[in-house]
């Protein structure tokens, strides 16, 4: 065996898929997404911590489609001094990596055919990418679908989302990443999305029993919604841009966490 499998094999060995098997373990877990371009207020962010403590959260996704270095930094740091709810990175592009955060969505954009988000952006980031040690790294099949709002995933990957009403289309793509390897599958509608993703799509999914993480993003604006999506079977519902808008609606999630752990 080379000396290049052989550590592959032992970085293997290292990780324990602690937060792979955590999305997957319940159906209606929150994940609250934060834009660091978005968080530089730091006092405000860290408000924004706190009421995420008390609603409950059980994720940050960490990540934007303009973000530098530096902002996934800072944010992260704040992230990580306020609160140990656990950092994902959910990446736009191949600079936001970070070893701070405990783990990274390795995603592939696979409802659309532009080749630097399939595997160019990998190729790019793979050196940086395989010398995290200490964070976990999910390959993760990301689909984009239509929100009726022209999104900053869609111009900066100059791709087209995957039609509303075309739930086999969505269903096959998620399938088809799924038997490449992916170990989770996230339909997202983008960031301030006038329609959230279709109930339909994601309960069409889970009626395959793949076993693989669910999540789901994009237009999520009320408790309606997030118990919708969980009764159709997402393991882990993303709220974003309305907590931008409306903080508030994170005390209004800890009705709902103190309700599903009952």
């Amino acid at each position: 065996m080379t000396s290049f499998y052989r550590s592959i094999q032992t970085r293997r060995m290292k990780k324990d898929n602690k937060i792979l098997l955590s999305l997957g373990a319940e159906k209606g877990q929150i994940a609250v997404l934060i834009d660091p371009e978005k968080a530089q207020q730091t006092e405000k962010l860290r408000e924004l911590v706190k009421k995420a403590d008390f609603a409950k959260v059980d994720y940050f996704f960490v990540g934007g489609s303009t973000v530098t270095p530096e902002q996934m930094k800072v944010t992260i740091e704040i992230l990580k001094e306020e609160s140990e709810t656990p950092v994902i990175i959910f990446p736009g592009d191949y600079q936001q990596v970070n070893d701070q955060a405990d783990g990274l969505l390795y995603l592939s954009l696979l409802s659309g055919r532009n080749p630097e988000y399939l595997i160019g952006q990998h190729v790019v980031s793979a050196s940086s990418v395989f010398r995290l040690k200490n964070v976990e790294v999910i390959p993760t099949a990301y689909l984009l679908i239509d929100g009726g709002k022209s999104s900053s995933v869609a111009y900066v990957s100059q791709t087209t989302p995957i039609p509303r009403d075309k739930t086999s289309i969505a269903t096959n793509t998620a399938l088809a990443g799924v038997l490449q390897g992916k170990k989770v599958v996230y339909l997202d509608s983008g960031s301030g999305a006038k329609h959230h993703v279709p109930f339909k799509m994601v309960s069409e999914l889970n009626l395959l029993n793949t076993e693989i993480p669910l999540i789901v993003g994009g237009g999520v604006r009320s408790l309606d919604v997030i118990e919708s999506f969980k009764a159709a079977g997402a393991n882990v519902i993303v709220v974003g841009n309305h907590i931008e808008e409306n903080m508030d609606f994170l005390l209004e999630l800890n009705t709902y966490a103190n309700k599903k752990s009952k």
